[in-house]
């Protein structure tokens, strides 16, 4: 009998381990400490949970970050309190930035030392007020018996629309204290939100008038792929955000995909006659600091309502998920739009344009973008991205992607963020190789995680582009300080050496004619590989990079 009554108490630390796994998660990112290590210890015991060993509690959140975003799924993160809690914190504001799904599992000192300032170890003064910071929502776990409850609000939280980071602190002392077994655990229930059928009938009135209607799809409208396909079947043109790429097939010839700020582009604009902006902000860097002319009516849809006319004044703003008004507001349509198909053309031919002027600045580098072009999205490969020039250039718009969920790029423009994102991405079950493109610069920032690479076997293959240097920076620092060039240069490791040493696969490449051999031989291999990309040997790209433009660009909105 007492063996009986035994079996039907577990800790807190066995009932977190064990709620995971039951509402789907399969794998969690963290960094082992005294602090963490009753959920830990449970998660190894019970073994239904692959835990990752990051080396750092901010490649740890990358990875978190880049898995909910290619799974489609919760991302779950684990850290230690204090100092652990806060070096996580710069990747979770990118997390908060692209809007991701993650779960941040950080912990407490004992609570009768919380909020107290009582210098007890790895107690910090105002962790919750920074956890509550960079997150969309923010739980405590006070109570043992609150353990399930708690953590289905967590969950449902960050999944649910606008999903994003949610932080939950549990206290140590917490984590060993003994709580009755719970029967299995539901996947928490998300929150819907609809618009108003009077709004959404309102808006296929004016869809139904307009002859060159033009959809600007967003992150937020990743999920709302078929709905928003149907709708440029039926007669709209597209054009997308960096993190809102592949909500329409890139290669329809009604996209302009994410040149969004060409001459063509903007002309285009001009033209048309309606604009349904679904899932975006607008952010500043792709519609010059939102002094871009937009069309009249613009209309936004957004599963936010803060969002409505934040960037730019709009005619009428819908307040409901994208997949769900998407689909309503084609129900309401006939199925073909009476539109100008010249229009339509001229969207083509902008592209074409695009991609054309694109492909002149780049130099010699247009041989390693037109390989990639022709192997990713065919491939069906995930395509991870740092801030780069070679990203910011020719990865975030030139290189196709065949799913919304492939395309994972440090948004909110900080570098270094590639190598463990690429961990992540890599780990996702059921995805074909990822293909990870990064900088010497912003990799120097994450080295260790590639031994993380190395130790899960993350199925990734990294193009490291070296040119010694912060290349973006001394451009600018050419265009707009006179030339001098002070604290870009970067004194580089030596990566062969470095891969060796940790045993990862290497190549250098000093020919771009030799890069499509080296990424087919990559692709072909598992686990990680390192191509690294000698600029130095290779020369600078046609036309130097200095950033994104900006400023007046025709008429603000």
């Amino acid at each position: 009998m007492k063996q009986d009554a035994a079996a039907q108490i577990e800790t807190v630390g066995d009932a977190i381990a064990g709620h995971l796994a039951d509402i789907g998660v399969a794998t969690i990112f963290g960094v082992i400490s005294i602090h963490n290590m009753p959920i830990i210890d449970a998660i190894a015991r019970q073994g239904r949970i692959r835990f990752v060993p990051a080396r750092g509690e901010a490649g740890a959140m990358n990875m978190a970050d880049a898995y909910a975003r290619v799974s489609r799924g919760l991302g779950v993160v684990l850290t230690s309190t204090g100092t652990a809690a806060g070096n996580a914190a710069g990747a979770q504001v990118e997390a908060l930035t692209a809007g991701s799904p993650v779960l941040h599992i950080t912990t407490q000192v004992d609570r009768e030392f919380m909020d107290r300032d009582r210098a007890a170890i790895h107690d910090v003064p105002k962790q919750a007020d920074m956890l509550k910071a960079i997150s969309k929502s923010y739980f405590r776990l006070w109570e043992p018996a609150a353990v399930h409850s708690v953590l289905s609000a967590a969950a449902s939280a960050a999944l649910s629309a606008p999903s994003g980071p949610v932080s939950l602190e549990i206290p140590v002392d917490v984590q060993r204290l003994k709580v009755p077994r719970a029967a299995p655990q539901s996947v928490p229930a998300l929150a819907s939100i609809h618009a108003p059928q009077s709004e959404i009938e309102r808006l296929s009135a004016i869809v139904k008038a307009a002859k060159r209607p033009v959809l600007w799809l967003g992150g937020g409208a990743n999920k709302a792929k078929a709905q928003a396909n149907e709708l440029v079947e039926r007669g709209f043109c597209a054009v997308t955000s960096t993190n809102g790429r592949a909500s329409v097939d890139e290669d329809h010839p009604a996209t302009l995909g994410a040149f969004n700020m060409t001459p063509e582009a903007m002309a285009l604009y001009e033209a048309a006659d309606l604009m349904i902006v679904v899932g975006s902000r607008l952010r500043g860097n792709e519609t010059r600091d939102n002094r871009m002319a937009l069309p009249a009516p613009l209309v936004q849809i957004d599963c936010d309502a803060a969002q409505g006319g934040r960037n730019y004044a709009v005619d009428s703003f819908i307040h409901g998920d994208a997949t769900d008004t998407l689909q309503r507001l084609l129900d309401c349509l006939p199925k073909s739009l009476e539109v100008d198909e010249a229009f339509r053309h001229e969207f083509a031919i902008a592209r074409v344009k695009g991609e054309g002027r694109l492909r002149d600045v780049l130099g010699p580098y247009r041989v390693i973008a037109d390989v990639l072009q022709q192997r990713v999205a065919a491939g069906r490969h995930p395509f991870v991205r740092d801030v780069t020039i070679a990203n910011s250039t020719f990865g975030n718009r030139y290189v196709q992607i065949a799913e919304p969920h492939h395309g994972v790029h440090a948004l909110g423009g900080g570098i270094g963020q590639g190598l463990a994102m690429g961990i992540g991405a890599g780990l996702v079950e059921g995805e074909n190789k990822v293909v990870g493109l990064v900088g010497d610069g912003g990799a120097q920032l994450g080295l260790a995680e590639l031994i993380t690479a190395v130790e899960e076997k993350a199925d990734i293959v990294y193009i490291l582009m070296n040119d010694e240097a912060y290349g973006v920076i001394e451009n600018i620092q050419d265009a707009q300080y006179d030339g001098r060039r002070v604290y870009s240069a970067l004194k580089t490791p030596d990566f062969g050496s470095l891969c060796t040493a940790v045993g990862l696969t290497h190549e250098k490449i000093g020919d771009v004619a030799d890069f499509e051999t080296a990424l087919d031989g990559a692709l072909e291999r598992s686990g990680p590989v390192l191509i690294e990309i000698d600029m130095k040997a290779i020369g600078p790209f046609g036309e130097a990079f200095g950033g994104p433009p900006a400023g007046a660009a025709g008429r603000a909105t």
